[in-house]
């Protein structure tokens, strides 16, 4: 039986329209893929590279987003997949410095093919690479030219946003001129919605407006007001089940935790973290 036809089917038995079912309890869902951004375990990872992955994949995490922009730690390309493999995880995505994109690009998107990685995320930029709107301009045309050049190796370019791409300049958002500029047919965004949050913006407008434009995320909390900072899923402020159910064809993309702070050991939110948004329907 094809979905819309147990849809329409359970309708009739409870005595309601369709699109009401197709609304209710039939759609929630939960996560099939769980992923975790290394900078939220960095210290374990500094200590025991290999070791921490294989505690994450003994969590239930399958998909990891490096952190070329820290070197991976001093792990190398080819120390790193067969790491990867013995633990039966991925890298789809690593974080990147600016520079990636600026400086050797097609040896670092060598390096990055040997990994298995389908994007490059560049993490931020530094506060002297964005101190104007003319700044952002010149950044989404990088991005690009870069996107065009990655795309004929199957490698997409993307971006991270923190919250100070938010805080206005000359009466605009930085962060708004740079996603009207960037292609989206050769950029993929990914959003952090613990960094949009910080800010003040809304995760949902901003999902509202460029869903389509994003392809992976950083789910991370913000602590409750009047505290300040970040908290582990669950504990802060954002409503998690509302998020992802506003994502845009959800089980195409990537959905990375990230935690910045930790009141417990980094490894141990990381195990809660992913208890919480595995149990989590929406």
């Amino acid at each position: 039986m094809q979905r819309r036809d147990f849809i329409a089917a359970a309708a009739a038995l409870c005595g309601m329209p369709a699109q009401v079912v197709q609304a209710s309890r039939l759609t929630e869902r939960k996560l099939d893929r769980i992923g975790i951004q290394l900078y939220s375990v960095r210290d374990a990872a500094q200590k025991d590279f290999e070791g921490t992955l294989a505690g994450l994949a003994s969590y239930g995490y399958r998909t990891i987003e490096l952190l070329d922009s820290v070197g991976n730690f001093g792990k190398s390309a080819a120390q790193i997949r067969p790491m990867l493999d013995r633990h039966g995880l991925r890298a789809p995505s690593t974080h990147a410095a600016s520079k990636f994109i600026t400086t050797d690009f097609e040896a670092n998107l060598d390096r990055a093919k040997t990994i298995g990685h389908e994007y490059v995320i560049i993490a931020g930029f530094s506060g002297e690479e964005s101190k104007t709107l003319d700044d952002y301009r010149a950044w989404a045309d990088r991005f690009n030219r870069a996107g065009e050049i990655a795309r004929k190796t199957g490698v997409w370019i993307g971006f991270h946003n923190h919250a100070g791409d938010f805080a206005l300049k000359d009466g605009q958002v930085p962060y708004d001129v740079l996603m009207d500029r960037v292609d989206p047919a050769i950029v993929r965004m990914q959003l952090d919605v613990g960094n949009l949050a910080s800010h003040g913006a809304d995760p949902l407008e901003y999902l509202r407006r460029y869903g389509n434009r994003y392809w992976s995320f950083h789910i991370k909390d913000i602590a409750k007001p009047p505290a300040k900072g970040f908290a582990e899923l669950g504990q802060g402020a954002l409503d998690f089940k509302r998020i992802l159910a506003s994502i845009e064809r959800i089980e195409q993309k990537h959905i990375f935790v990230e935690q910045e702070n930790y009141e417990l050991s980094s490894m141990e939110h990381a195990r809660r973290n992913f208890d919480y948004l595995s149990k989590l329907d929406f």
